[in-house]
């Protein structure tokens, strides 16, 4: 037997109970009942029953839905956190407010979202991962989490002497820099005016230093006002080095615009820390027209240390980069290959556009102008201070042996001692 829904025109198609047979080896079906009146669920529970299943109570939940929370990724990330011993670092098992600093570390790193959206991440009703059920969170909420951070930042410099323990030691580079990030609203107490980096103009910012290891290992951070600049974040760290790590020699590596002379001078020499920086533009190019640093350096080797009176005790270090020097030969040279045509149409455009602006230049009335870089440039780097740096070639003979490409990295070190 079986059930069929026959077509009636304008009509509700009829349901019927039909039964099929043989006949005189033909097959044939009859009737057996008009079940067009019968509730829908009636009907398909008796189809289910001819089919040969079962058809549970009314009374009786037959169905229980359970949600499968996707998981690779928190434990990736959780089990990654647990072998750094980082859970043990942030505070005692079964502290609430540790669980919840995990959460958000690890949640910062698989799904980025604002506090209110964090808690609903967690929250078993509207979890979106299987993280909060690991940690056995439970309900959570924004305020939580904004306690547990003013938890976190009353351990921070416990926290951050523990990092130091495992990474630093005596003798070891330590990494710092600085940068920034613009804030919403009006209520931060740091949030000020500042150079912003993200481009935001009119936007209140922060200021925030990271001091890492030799690894990149991030180990201290602090925050300061947005107004804040680069060369007066450097004493807060050399202390902290000093009185809080307790690190009595190291070598502090930091960017041309954060260790600056009046910095070495007045900070950094009398902590005794060594340092790492790179030479500025005018400095590199004074050691160029001194003879100091002579592009035949390079024709056998990449790398080269050299001596000038006028940074004693110091190490220079001058490094060539060939692969920018092929980038801006290649850049030199023009389009490669058959097209010169093109060639010829973009040096033509080009002479127009020189010519125009020649022309707007004599309209213009005469005042300050800007200062236009070198020609014919060689590209330096310093170690001290790292960054590339422009300093005009001395003759066609330098473009040829090494183009672009000059690398000038500035140490200090001790005369008497020898070179580390």
């Amino acid at each position: 037997m079986y059930i069929e829904s026959v077509p009636n025109r304008n009509s509700p198609p009829a349901i019927l109970l039909r039964e099929s047979y043989r006949d005189a080896g033909k097959i044939k079906k009859r009737t057996i009942a008009n079940l067009s009146d019968w509730p829908t669920e009636i009907v398909e529970g008796l189809r289910t029953l001819l089919k040969g299943g079962k058809v549970a109570p009314a009374d009786q939940e037959s169905i229980i839905v359970r949600r499968a929370l996707p998981h690779g990724h928190v434990a990736a990330v959780l089990g990654t956190l647990r072998n750094i011993s980082l859970e043990r670092m942030l505070g005692p098992p079964r502290n609430r407010c540790r669980d919840l600093v995990i959460a958000m570390i690890v949640a910062r790193l698989i799904a980025p979202a604002s506090k209110l959206a964090t808690a609903r991440m967690l929250d078993p009703l509207t979890a979106s991962s299987s993280l909060g059920e690991v940690l056995g969170l439970g309900p959570v909420d924004e305020d939580e989490l904004y306690v547990a951070l003013d938890w976190l930042g009353e351990r921070q410099e416990a926290i951050e002497k523990a990092l130091a323990r495992k990474h630093l030691h005596d003798g070891t580079l330590v990494l710092y820099d600085v940068s920034s990030s613009y804030v919403e609203g009006r209520c931060c107490e740091l949030a000020r005016l500042g150079y912003n980096r993200d481009g935001k103009k009119g936007k209140l910012q922060i200021v925030y230093g990271l001091l890492c290891a030799a690894d990149g290992c991030p180990v201290a951070i602090e925050v300061f006002e947005g107004d804040t600049g680069d060369p007066r974040t450097l004493a807060a760290q050399i202390d902290k080095v000093k009185k809080r790590f307790a690190l009595e020699r190291v070598a502090l590596v930091g960017d041309r615009g954060m260790i600056t002379q009046a910095r070495l001078d007045a900070e950094i020499a009398p902590a005794g820390l060594d340092w790492i920086t790179a030479l500025r533009a005018p400095a590199i190019r004074t050691l160029v027209e001194a003879g100091a640093l002579q592009m035949s350096l390079f024709d056998q080797r990449d790398m080269a240390a050299i001596t000038s009176p006028d940074y004693p005790g110091e190490r220079l270090i001058v490094c060539r980069n060939p692969d920018l020097a092929r980038e801006r030969t290649r850049k030199a040279r023009g389009p490669a290959g058959g097209d010169r045509s093109r060639s010829r149409r973009h040096r033509r455009r080009r002479s127009a556009c020189a010519q125009s602006t020649a022309r707007r230049g004599r309209d213009r009335p005469q005042g300050r102008r800007r200062r236009q870089p070198p020609q014919g440039r060689q590209a330096l780097r310093a170690i001290h201070r790292r960054g590339e740096f422009l300093v005009p070639s001395q003759d066609r003979g330098d473009r040829r042996r090494g183009g672009a490409g000059r690398h000038l990295r500035r140490a200090h070190q001790p005369a008497q001692e020898a070179a580390r």
